[in-house]
Order: structure tokens, then C-alpha cells, then sequence
């Protein structure tokens, strides 16, 4: 992008999205939303990667949102090959809310599994809204295979993003309640009761979960 191109009210709102105020940051950045301009989406992009405020991340976001999908959604699926786990994060956050399903090939095993657990929530919410019908299975295995991961935040992610998939996690849930891991079969248990039973919070489901698996048992019906 060449600033000097760009008018001064352009210039001006470029520079208030990197001030040091998160105020005039947010300001800026619901500037662009309101008043799309292609020129502004690498600049959107290159600071959603480094900024550090939550609201101001998500005003980001917004923004891309407002902007034609064919200029937005190229530039962010590039951004999740990005080196920088925030970046990766951030634009796998955008890709679900822009919603378009042409970006589902973006979703590969390696973000699912990504070591950064908040690129891998990102990227778990991001495939269970662009899944294809037919890719629904298969998806279901992969998240499967993430299950007893991380602390009670990173497994109510993973368990979300599973029951969002519906009755087609069935068999990958029976077949983790096996797993030699007991984090995996309690995770898993958990995850089956929320399927079953929507209103249960996930702390008690975790917590049954757990007796169960303690006392040997698999928790399923037979």
C-alpha cells in the first residue's frame, strides 16, 4: 500500500489505527467498517497480527467483514500460513465470521492441531461453521483426536465445536471413550452428555466425566 497515493483523511486514519491510545485505535478501525475501502485490508491484516486489545482485534475483524469477499477472504487465507501465532489466530477468527465457504481448504489438520491452543480454538470454531455437509465425518475424527487437550477453556472450546458438528460425532466419541489417555475418555464423556443434554454445564459434565473414568467405567449406553 502507498500512503502517499491515499487521501489525507486516509493517511490520517492509517496512522490513528497504529496510535498508542486503544481508543483512537477502535476509533479508526470502526472508521474503516463504516466506509470499506479495498486499500485499507492489508492494513487491517498487518494489524490484527500485533494488536493487543481484544475489542480492538475484534473491531478489526469487523471491518474485513464489511469489505467484498473477493478482496477480503484471499488476504486473510494467506494470513493463516503466517509465522506469527496471533496473526494465524486472528485470521482464522475472521474467516469464521466472514462466513464464506470457499475458504474451508484453509482449514487444514495442521491449524486444527496448531501447538498455540488459541490458534487451534480459532481454527476449530472456524471449521465447524465452513465445513462442507459431506466433510462433516471427517472433521469430526480430526477434532476427535484433539480431545483431552489443553486446560478446562481449551477442552470447552474443542467440546463446542464437536457438539456443533451434531450427531455425526457419534462414533468418534464412543471410539475416544476407549482411548488408553483417561483425559481423552473423560473429555470425551463430557462431550458425549453435552450432545445429549445441551443445558448441562460443562463443568459438571467434566467433572462426572472424570468419577466415571476413575471408577473404570466408559459411561456408555449399551
Amino acid at each position: 500500500m502507498t500512503v502517499t497515493r491515499l487521501d489525507p483523511d486516509a493517511i490520517r486514519v492509517l496512522r490513528e489505527l497504529e496510535d498508542d491510545r486503544s481508543s483512537v485505535r477502535l476509533r479508526a478501525a470502526l472508521a474503516v467498517g463504516t466506509t470499506p475501502d479495498p486499500r485499507f485490508v492489508g492494513k487491517l491484516i498487518e494489524r490484527c497480527a500485533v494488536e493487543p486489545e481484544f475489542f480492538v482485534r475484534d473491531m478489526l475483524t469487523w471491518a474485513l467483514t464489511r469489505h467484498p469477499v473477493s478482496v477480503a477472504l484471499p488476504a486473510v487465507v494467506r494470513e493463516v500460513r503466517s509465522e506469527r501465532a496471533q496473526a494465524r489466530s486472528q485470521a482464522l477468527h475472521t474467516l469464521s465470521k466472514i462466513g464464506d465457504p470457499q475458504a474451508w481448504p484453509a482449514i487444514s489438520w495442521a491449524l486444527l492441531s496448531d501447538a498455540d491452543d488459541e490458534v487451534a480454538r480459532s481454527a476449530w470454531r472456524a471449521a465447524v461453521v465452513l465445513v462442507p455437509e459431506g466433510e462433516k465425518s471427517a472433521l469430526a475424527g480430526a477434532l476427535a483426536r484433539q480431545l483431552g487437550r489443553g486446560g478446562r477453556q481449551t477442552q470447552l472450546s474443542l467440546s463446542r465445536a464437536l457438539v456443533e458438528l451434531g450427531e455425526v460425532i457419534e462414533p468418534s466419541l464412543r471410539a475416544a471413550t476407549t482411548a488408553p489417555d483417561p483425559r481423552v475418555r473423560a473429555h470425551a464423556l463430557a462431550t458425549g452428555r453435552l450432545l445429549r443434554e445441551p443445558d448441562t454445564g460443562f463443568e459438571s459434565a467434566i467433572e462426572e466425566a472424570k468419577r466415571v473414568v476413575a471408577l473404570g467405567g466408559s459411561g456408555q449406553e449399551g
